[in-house]
């Protein structure tokens, strides 16, 4: 398994459940639309308003599961980090690309922010057969 494999599978994807925790610790979980950057770092947006953004800064860890269909699924953790600064740009014009109506939120939703998820460990599983499950990690 690659990360151009990943990215390919991923990218075919535009809806995923991130699950964050709450400040009591509480698991919460919700339906996102993404873009996926070439460094498999997950880029969406959120209004500072969603139970999610609380939660993304008190403690930035999260899982997202993306795909489903026929038993074939990526699962992924990361930290998540609020985009702002230079680089925020960057990041939004790959968001911008699969979701171009998001340039217009952008201007327009009052508290809509971005965020970045940088992977700390990713498991494909593909339940046909062959069955296929691997995983791979990063550091940083």
């Amino acid at each position: 398994m690659t990360k151009e494999f990943i990215y390919n599978f991923i990218k075919q994807h535009k809806l995923a459940v991130i699950s964050t925790l709450s400040i009591d610790n509480k698991p919460e979980a919700a339906l996102v639309g993404f873009a996926i950057s070439k460094d498999l770092e997950i880029v969406f947006d959120t209004v500072k308003t969603s139970r999610k953004y609380p939660n993304l800064l008190q403690n930035p860890a999260v899982a997202v599961v993306i795909g489903w269909d026929n038993e074939t699924t990526v699962q992924f953790e990361g930290i998540a980090t609020e985009l702002t600064g230079p680089e925020a740009g960057n990041y939004k014009e790959i968001y911008f690309e699969v979701y171009p109506d998001g340039r217009e939120r952008a201007k327009t939703w009052p508290h809509i922010v971005h965020f970045k998820i940088s992977p700390k460990w990713i498991r494909y599983s593909n339940f046909n057969d062959p069955m296929v499950v691997e995983e791979m990690s990063f550091s940083g």
